[in-house]
């Protein structure tokens, strides 16, 4: 994520996710429509954003498959708008058109505006507790355990919870990287934590985000989350 001077108050924020060989390619390693693809990049970038209190307003695209995937993309767009309760946002990008690949390929930027004085980040008191919300998951199993997915609805459910301090969607690194990730922004002593999730794993898609919260949100998050919610515990905890 990227943050740029936009004004005395304000930032503009730049988000980036790519996804390549998943598609409507014969010799994609996974087939899926090309709605399904833009609708899983376009979530990571979107949820990127918003996690530090950004306001999307454009996305762009790099589009390396057939022409015809942009209603798909148009179609993405619209359905994660609805499920976010998203104003209008415009979609531009560009498409190669000289030559054909074998593999389908596309990357989703979206830009936002976020307020200096409200941004997200770096807001995590020492005391506070954290938590995995969803499962990493990554390749066919995005499809087969969506289950185990965070959705939209959910995460916008968690950007306006009350005691919860900072949310960091989790990609391909795996929650081990965004728990340095988090650890780092708020200047806190690295630690050892124990889950019954795979610290290491790809969450390919956002299918999981770690969160910060205070410690009296716990039960109301676990009742919220059901099995979606699984407490990371330090060695000192």
């Amino acid at each position: 994520m990227l943050f740029a001077p936009l004004s005395d108050n304000d930032e503009l924020v730049f988000a980036v996710d790519n996804i390549g060989a998943i598609g409507e390619k014969e010799t994609d390693t996974i087939q899926v429509t090309y709605e399904m693809v833009a609708y899983y990049s376009l979530r990571v970038a979107m949820m990127e954003v918003l996690s530090v209190g950004g306001v999307p307003i454009c996305v762009v695209v790099a589009n390396f498959n057939d022409s015809n995937a942009w209603v798909q993309y148009e179609t993405a767009l619209h359905q994660i708008r609805e499920e976010l309760h998203l104003g209008s946002i415009q979609l531009i990008g560009s498409s190669e058109t000289n030559f054909h690949l074998v593999q389908s390929a596309a990357s989703f930027t979206v830009v936002g505006t976020v307020k200096k004085a409200t941004k997200r980040i770096g807001q995590t008191p020492m005391e506070a507790k954290l938590a995995v919300i969803g499962y990493p998951l990554v390749g066919q199993d995005v499809i087969l355990r969506q289950h185990d997915i965070i959705s939209l609805q959910q995460f916008n459910e968690l950007l306006h919870y009350e005691g919860v301090y900072e949310i960091l969607p989790i990609g391909s690194k795996g929650i081990q990287h965004e728990l340095n990730v988090l650890h780092d922004l708020n200047e806190r002593e690295k630690q050892v934590y124990s889950s019954s999730l795979p610290l290491h794993q790809s969450a390919g898609p956002a299918t999981c985000v770690l969160i910060s919260y205070h410690e009296t949100c716990e039960q109301a998050l676990s009742d919220s989350f059901q099995n979606r919610f699984y407490p990371l515990r330090s060695n000192g905890n």
